[in-house]
C-alpha cells in the first residue's frame, strides 16, 4: 500500500481521518459512492471540503494510487469529485487509480477555487 507522503493525516481541528495507517489484513474497503443529502451536517460537508482540497493540492487533475487514503472518506466524493482513472478499475485494490474530475469539482466546491 503506497502511502502519501506529505498529505494531511486529517481535517485541522477534528477527528475526520484522511488516510489509514496501514493495510487491512482482510484487503481494501471497496469504494462506493455514497448520497451526500442536503441535511448533512455542517462537519461533514466541512470533511468533504477538506478532503477534496487536499486530493487537489496534493495531485491536482492527475492519477494518483489509492494507496493509503481512507476509503470512508473518499466514497463521498467517489463517482462525482473523484472518478476512476483506469479500466478496468478494481475498487477494492489499494493500488487502484483515481483523479479529481475538475469540472465537477468546481462546480460542486467553488470555494476550493476561488484563490486561484
Amino acid at each position: 500500500m503506497l502511502k502519501h507522503r506529505g498529505f494531511p493525516g486529517r481535517l485541522r481541528g477534528t477527528d475526520f481521518q484522511f488516510i489509514i495507517r496501514r493495510p487491512s489484513k482482510s484487503g481494501a474497503t471497496e469504494l462506493k459512492a455514497r448520497e451526500r443529502y442536503a441535511d448533512r451536517r455542517k462537519p461533514d460537508r466541512d470533511a468533504d471540503t477538506g478532503f477534496l482540497e487536499a486530493l487537489w493540492e496534493h495531485f491536482g487533475d492527475q492519477p494518483f494510487e489509492r494507496g493509503n487514503l481512507d476509503a470512508g472518506r473518499l466514497n463521498w466524493l467517489f463517482g462525482r469529485e473523484v472518478l476512476a482513472a483506469e479500466d478496468p478499475f478494481d475498487p477494492a485494490s489499494y493500488e487502484a487509480l483515481l483523479r479529481v474530475d475538475e469540472a465537477v469539482a468546481r462546480r460542486n466546491f467553488p470555494q476550493i477555487f476561488e484563490a486561484e
